[in-house]
């Protein structure tokens, strides 16, 4: 059973950076495929970023250029560097991991970008 905890999440302006975090238990992290989404009011959930096990990374494109996604599989955490934030990009965003098809969500941790 694996539980997911994001941390990070908090108000910026517009133009800052923020870097949100996932921290996540069980034995299977560095096997599982781990992504962010988010999703604003009145919006469906969205992809922002998946990175594989082999650290190939994806993006959505209203973030290319912007995010960064990484993992530490020594620590068992997930980070999303976000830089240049702008007030599209707020929302609540979640931590997701998929093992062997067994799929894990976080609480959401909220970003408001607002100034």
């Amino acid at each position: 059973q694996v539980q997911l905890v994001e941390s990070g999440g908090g108000l910026v302006q517009p133009g800052g950076s923020l870097t949100l975090s996932c921290a996540a238990s069980g034995d299977n992290f560095r096997l599982s495929f781990l992504a962010w989404y988010r999703q604003a009011p009145g919006k469906e959930r969205e992809r922002v970023a998946h990175i594989r096990t082999t650290g190939v990374a994806g993006y959505r494109d209203s973030v290319k250029g912007r995010f960064t996604i990484s993992r530490d599989n020594a620590k068992n955490t997930m980070y999303l560097q976000m830089n240049d934030l702008k007030s599209e990009d707020s929302a609540v965003y979640y931590c997701y991991l998929d093992y062997i098809t067994r799929e894990y969500w976080g609480q959401g941790t909220q970003v408001t970008v607002s100034g």
